[in-house]
């Protein structure tokens, strides 16, 4: 769907795009959405004041880096230790944005900023799938506008209210265990081939192998694992055989979701 010379450039939220954008991130949404209610829940309990955790949601927007600094900033961790467990856990967003790329680098610097700060991982899984070609087209930016105002909104709105209202939440509902139900039935959307199912596999066996490790460094070693397992895996292919996605999954058994 390339605009045609001379033809009228529509807005972004009016083009067809961006409500396809909108209606294929909607059927993960839900999953989204406790995952966020989960960890606004969490972050209250975990002894944050609630203007602290509104700011973390925002500012942050990165649920799986806030789940796992949340236990490491209540338990007194050294800054540098919060600090480098949030930046391996977000690690793959560098393999996002490299594969982002070829589709966005003509963009102003700060159109770019907005795509990075937006940026989730089904986001990137849907715009992948839906242009396998590394290759800028006007229709992009809609669907991934369409995608994010979905993801964002699926994820801060259920936030925000689970850290307004955490303290009326019972902790006998067992809102960790349904988030991690959630959390499965996103991650199962995203095993796609084999080399996802490996680096996941390994990620998870990684992390249980390591639980016992202080500060949850065990999140680390899943991470570094991941990756590690990724990259032979992308590098034994044959040329040709296709986009790489074993990124997808080179992270910690928490990192499925933003």
């Amino acid at each position: 769907m390339h605009a045609s010379p001379g033809a009228p450039t529509l807005p972004a939220w009016r083009h067809p795009e961006f409500r396809r954008g909108a209606r294929e991130m909607t059927g993960v949404a839900l999953g989204i959405a406790a995952w966020g209610l989960v960890t606004g829940v969490a972050m209250v309990k975990s002894g944050l004041a609630v203007p602290l955790a509104v700011l973390m949601s925002l500012v942050a927007y990165a649920g799986s880096a806030q789940l796992a600094a949340l236990p490491l900033i209540t338990s007194g961790a050294p800054v540098w230790v919060v600090l480098a467990t949030a930046f391996c856990v977000n690690l793959r967003f560098l393999i996002f944005s490299a594969q982002w790329r070829p589709y966005f680098v003509h963009l102003p610097l700060a159109a770019r900023l907005r795509v990075g700060y937006f940026t989730g991982d089904l986001n990137y899984v849907l715009f992948m799938r839906r242009f396998p070609e590394p290759k800028p087209a006007p229709e992009q930016l809609p669907y991934f506008w369409g995608g994010v105002v979905t993801n964002w909104s699926a994820w801060q709105l259920p936030s925000l209210a689970g850290i307004l209202l955490a303290d009326r939440v019972p902790t006998h509902w067992g809102l960790g265990f349904a988030g991690t139900l959630a959390l499965l039935g996103v991650a199962w959307s995203m095993l796609k081939d084999r080399a996802s199912w490996v680096a996941a596999a390994v990620a998870g066996c990684a992390a249980v192998a390591a639980y016992a490790l202080p500060l949850r460094l065990n999140i680390v070693v899943a991470i570094a694992a991941a990756v590690a397992i990724a990259l032979l895996v992308d590098h034994a292919r044959p040329p040709g055989s296709g986009r790489r996605t074993a990124w997808r999954w080179a992270r910690g058994k928490r990192g499925a979701v933003r």
